[in-house]
């Protein structure tokens, strides 16, 4: 079941989070972890309308944005960083990461994940 939600990710960025989270237990999962994958698949299910579109005629201007969010994870309070890239207004690429260590303040997550 994990495996075929990343699979979807890459068309549907809005339950990479939560697909990602779910994949950490994948190792010793319990009911609870079970509970929260059928829960993305039926909000896969009402939002079938949602995803990636490219269309022909768009501009090429290049823009990437990048966050760090310091302890936003409560179980080992690690630094959680992403970045996106917009190829004019369409999302070409996104990557998020738990990083090693822990931060004190977001400044240094953000010093961190530089």
């Amino acid at each position: 079941m994990i495996g075929s939600l990343l699979y979807l990710t890459a068309s549907r960025p809005d339950i990479l989070f939560s697909v990602c989270l779910c994949a950490r237990f994948q190792a010793c999962p319990k009911e609870s972890h079970l509970h929260a994958v059928k829960r993305i698949f039926k909000y896969l299910a009402y939002t079938l309308s949602l995803g990636l579109w490219y269309p022909r005629n768009s501009s090429f201007d290049l823009h990437t944005y990048s966050d760090a969010d310091f302890g936003g994870y409560k179980v080992d309070r690690k630094i959680t960083s992403g970045t996106c890239q917009f190829l004019g207004n369409m999302l070409i690429s996104w990557f998020s990461k738990k990083q090693n260590s822990v931060a004190l303040s977001t400044t240094e997550a953000e010093y961190i994940v530089v």
